[in-house]
């Protein structure tokens, strides 16, 4: 029991740090849809740049919606695993597989998220972001 506890609590701890460091590695490159619209007059956005980034962001938010439900399910499967007597390894570790797949749905949907907003942005818009939010925070 132990182990699995550990393993659970190893793969949580993780995907958390994991999370952190996803962050810092692509700031300065990829930028998220706050710090775009928070510069929108500087960036000069056109009506459509701007329509397209809140298209975005929407559809981002309606699929990590429909895989929060799912990551739900998935934790209270584990923590159900985990109150029985003998543990069921096996069952527990795709408990937790599907977790981390859910996990991973959002993680996707949200780059997916990223990558469309820099497509969106000129060159001259993305030197712009580069130069100013990859230096602030």
């Amino acid at each position: 029991m132990n182990r699995i506890v550990f393993l659970l609590l190893a793969c949580v701890a993780f995907n958390a740090a994991s999370a952190n460091e996803t962050r810092d590695i692509f700031k300065g490159k990829l930028f998220p849809p706050n710090v775009v619209l928070e510069n929108r007059g500087e960036l000069d956005l056109t009506r459509e740049q701007y329509t397209a980034i809140r298209a975005a962001v929407v559809e981002v938010q309606t699929q990590v919606a429909e895989h929060e439900w799912d990551m739900q399910e998935a934790y209270t499967s584990v923590l159900e695993s985990l109150d029985e007597r003998p543990l069921d390894e096996q069952q527990i570790i795709s408990n937790v597989k599907a977790v981390l797949a859910a996990e991973n749905k959002v993680k996707l949907a949200q780059m997916g998220m990223l990558i469309r907003i820099r497509n969106l942005l000129s060159d001259e818009q993305i030197e712009f972001l580069e130069s100013n939010w990859s230096e602030s925070e």
